[in-house]
């Protein structure tokens, strides 16, 4: 310990120094520490702030509620959707049309068989004669893809033609 003590003696001028030298250095890391956490306040404080000036805590709040409100829209909209669905079901999706001409007196395949059907095959086959003196328009329904009543082979076709599950295989043979 005396070494240390005589050491320090001996050099008391340039230990003095020293240490003046390391407060100044502290004091600048000091100014510049407490400048930089300045700034960064300053930055947080915007960061945090919402445009009318609450604070983090009240903009999360808004958030929040915001949230639940676009979650309540969600299920409505899911239940309109549902709604939507089950009742496209009803609509009239598949349609079969055959133009002809029976009889040899006419031209121009003024003659029709329309099939109008829901998703189910259920609707009905409407057919339209045209001769000269008139025309004759019939309605039959289906059910399920299948009609009572006996279809003619026009009807028939525009049926298979509504019922084919994909458009290129409803093509006629």
């Amino acid at each position: 310990m005396d070494a240390l003590s005589s050491f320090v003696s001996a050099n008391l001028g340039a230990v003095a120094l020293l240490l003046a030298a390391a407060c100044v250095v502290l004091g600048v890391a000091v100014v510049w520490l407490v400048r930089h956490a300045t700034a960064l306040d300053r930055r947080l404080d915007g960061l945090t702030r919402g445009t009318d000036g609450r604070d983090l805590g009240a903009v999360l709040d808004t958030h929040v509620e915001k949230i639940y409100a676009v979650a309540g829209e969600v299920n409505a909209l899911t239940t309109r959707a549902a709604v939507m669905e089950a009742t496209q079901r009803k609509a009239l999706q598949r349609t079969g049309l055959v133009r002809y001409n029976p009889f040899e007196d006419t031209g121009g395949n003024q003659s029709f068989a329309v099939a109008l059907l829901d998703a189910r095959g259920d609707g009905v086959v409407i057919s339209s004669l045209h001769a000269r003196s008139a025309t004759r328009i019939y309605a039959k329904a289906i059910a399920a893809g299948r009609s009572e009543a006996a279809l003619s082979d026009e009807e028939s076709e525009a049926l298979r033609l509504a019922m084919a599950p994909d458009p290129a295989t409803a093509r006629p043979a």
